[in-house]
């Protein structure tokens, strides 16, 4: 595994670069959008968001790619319990479509690999196309004795050791074991800014 740099930046031909960092605040309104043209205004019914619900991501765990001063990527990491197994579960990864082949998305992967590397973590499981997820080193070899908190697919839950063996014994339901995601409470001024329009009228 690479060692972590804190920013990567692609060029192309015909496209400006782009960089991935540390996810901000500034960036959600953007990633939420972009998750929904993604993977559909229902995406928050699907099985692994049970395991993001409520839940923060992994701390340093939640990259974003940009170009031409806008979010084009995505990619999270959350803790879970493997079966009692400490993990990482991936996701979701998504990218704008016209930055598809920009080669966005390996970028997102391998950063975020390496950086959970870095961080000491063992291993990373995601749900999610075999065929794609095979090129950074994940497979089903692991995972068969896994289960989700709902329906899925199970030659879709690939597993990754980045430390061997971490997977031995993997048994059992996958759980959330992250941190309480924080409460966005309103600012001061927006506080009394909605206080002041729910005010009755003066008579």
């Amino acid at each position: 595994m690479t060692a972590l740099r804190k920013t990567i930046v692609a060029l192309t031909p015909d496209a400006a670069p782009f960089a991935i960092r540390a996810e901000r605040s500034s960036d959600v309104v953007a990633r939420e959008a972009l998750l929904d043209a993604c993977f559909g205004a229902n995406r928050h019914m699907r099985t692994c968001q049970r395991l993001r619900d409520g839940r923060a991501p992994a701390e340093g765990l939640a990259l974003s790619a940009v170009a031409r001063g806008k979010l084009v990527g995505t990619v999270r990491l959350w803790h879970v319990s493997a079966g009692g197994v400490p993990a990482l579960m991936l996701g979701p990864l998504a990218v704008e479509e016209p930055s598809r082949q920009l080669g966005v998305g390996a970028a997102l992967m391998d950063h975020v690999l390496a950086a959970a590397t870095a961080r000491g973590h063992r291993a990373v499981i995601l749900l999610g196309d075999a065929p794609y997820y095979v090129r950074f080193g994940f497979s089903a070899e692991k995972t068969g004795a896994l289960s989700l908190p709902g329906p899925f697919e199970r030659d879709r839950l690939l597993g990754l050791e980045l430390r061997e063996g971490a997977l031995d014994g993997a048994l059992g339901m996958i759980v959330p074991t992250g941190k309480a995601a924080p409460e966005h409470k309103p600012r001061p001024a927006a506080k009394a800014k909605l206080a002041a329009k729910l005010a009755p009228h003066a008579a």
